[in-house]
């Protein structure tokens, strides 16, 4: 009985030293472990050398894209600049549609490598979001006044209902990233003279923003795939886009302990609703 006892206590203070991370086979001698102790011993060993390789991974991967991110800036820059130099020459109307489109997939690219860049942070834990207390009235101003040129180019009306003093906790710089990207979204597939509508909703453990709006819609066997990474719906692929922001959203929310839900009907319009924790 005493020797049961003991085993447990010894198993037992192996796995607490592999869930804290401090398991060391310094700290055990081979010799005096029982058969069980033994490939106890050998499993921890192995799954701390798969964690140490994993975050090695990860640590490289981040420093892959910010290496990437690093020397491709100062080249692009390079790019927009001398088509702006171009779109100032008097072209015929051929050569300015083609200056045109250099410059949209060169805007397209730079987007795609700041998602990446921000989300290969997020996903490898080399940034961790600070949670403070946030206007959520304030935050989804600061959002839409950043949309908001692009929607007045097609005519479309953005309206927030108020917030009324509605407050969670979350990181105000990604959040408000996150929801931007859901905004840009609702502006991308709606219609010229089309609307937006942004509300906000107060629960007992979570408060919500919501964005509404009368466009194209999503059917509903695409709904649990549109937050996947670069996945884009049958009926935009068409349109401009990479397909990352609105991974990037729910990972910035979740991030946070909040998630984010879609719902919406093919020619209807679609809700996206973010839930924050209080």
């Amino acid at each position: 009985m005493i020797s049961q006892k003991r085993l447990l206590e010894r198993l037992d203070e192996m796995l607490e030293a592999g869930i804290n991370g401090t398991f060391e086979e310094s700290s055990y001698d081979e010799t005096q472990l029982s058969k069980i102790e033994a490939k106890w011993f050998k499993y921890l060993a192995s799954s701390k050398l798969a964690y140490q390789r994993t975050k090695e991974d990860r640590e490289k991967l981040q420093q892959l894209v910010s290496d990437i991110s690093h020397q491709t800036k100062i080249p692009l820059s390079n790019i927009l600049l001398y088509t702006e130099l171009l779109q100032e020459q008097d072209l015929g109307d051929e050569s300015k549609k083609l200056v045109e489109e250099i410059r949209n997939q060169s805007e397209k690219l730079e987007f795609l490598i700041q998602s990446l860049v921000k989300t290969s942070r997020l996903e490898t834990g080399t940034f961790a979001m600070t949670q403070t207390p946030c206007d959520l009235g304030v935050l989804a101003e600061r959002a839409v006044s950043q949309v908001r040129p692009k929607a007045e180019g097609k005519g479309i009306e953005i309206t927030a209902s108020k917030a009324e003093g509605i407050v969670a906790k979350c990181d105000p710089k990604w959040t408000q990233e996150a929801l931007f990207n859901v905004l840009d979204n609702a502006v991308k597939y709606t219609a010229e003279k089309g609307k937006i509508q942004v509300e906000f909703k107060d629960f007992e453990m979570f408060a919500s923003i919501s964005v509404t709006d009368d466009g194209i819609g999503i059917a509903e066997e695409e709904l649990p795939l549109i937050f996947g990474r670069f996945y884009r719906g049958k009926n935009v692929r068409e349109q401009s886009g990479v397909g990352i922001g609105l991974y990037l959203s729910r990972q910035i929310i979740e991030g946070q302990g909040g998630y984010i839900s879609a719902k919406s009907q093919p020619g209807k319009g679609s809700t996206f609703e973010i839930y924050l924790p209080k």
